[in-house]
């Protein structure tokens, strides 16, 4: 049986450093991805389809996972890697302290092994153990390339991601980029830590941005 661990192999782009933001571009990657909205007065936290989203998203990826490490020929193991979450607004201006009006692509990547086929197979799997849901119908098999980003980790609980932030902002302006999260990109999130489980002040996030030369 072939094994590979994409988290040790794609490490310059889920584990960068939290001292200081770095400048990277992103390649075409393979995500398992869903939309949704979060619903007014609410937050990813509370959010009842966030919940759903991410927990149909976990499903396929694993059981992916488990289909190609079982199948009688070219079987292959690897651990599920992050869920991630791209985060934007329909209307009016981004902001990372008003959480009720964004809009996200939850995702999480899949090898190369992972085709169409497999994707559909897979979610006939899911759907045989667990029913059907309105989650499991948005899920897709997509290619996405984010291009020259800044990333850094962010060290600690959502709320004080904008001081962060602002170190990215300083640090891509003296390199002679200017944030594109807007109209024109997303705020990148990837969750490397599980704020169920994890004390908040422990909690590591990848923050990621497109930049744009000014």
């Amino acid at each position: 049986m072939k094994t590979f661990d994409l988290k040790k192999q794609l490490k310059e782009f889920y584990l960068p450093s939290a001292k200081k933001p770095v400048l990277i571009d992103v390649p075409k990657f393979q995500f398992a991805m869903i939309d949704g909205r979060i619903e007014k007065g609410s937050e990813p936290g509370r959010s009842p389809s966030f919940a759903e989203a991410t927990q149909a998203l976990y499903a396929i990826s694993y059981t992916l996972k488990f289909m190609l490490k079982k199948r009688k020929t070219n079987a292959v193991d690897y651990p599920v890697m992050y869920l991630e979450g791209l985060w934007g607004v329909t209307d009016g201006k981004f902001d990372i302290a008003v959480k009720d009006n964004w809009d996200y692509t939850l995702m999480i990547l899949q090898p190369d092994v992972v085709t169409a086929d497999i994707f559909a197979e897979g979610l006939g799997q899911v759907r045989k153990k667990k029913g059907d849901s309105p989650a499991l119908s948005k899920l897709r098999l997509e290619h996405f390339a984010e291009g020259r980003c800044v990333q850094m980790m962010h060290v600690g609980p959502y709320a004080t991601e904008p001081a962060t932030i602002e170190t990215m902002r300083a640090f891509i302006a003296e390199q002679g980029y200017r944030d594109r999260v807007g109209p024109n990109g997303k705020h990148h999130e990837i969750y490397l830590g599980d704020p169920r489980k994890s004390d908040a002040s422990k909690l590591k996030t990848v923050l990621r941005h497109p930049v744009e030369r000014v």
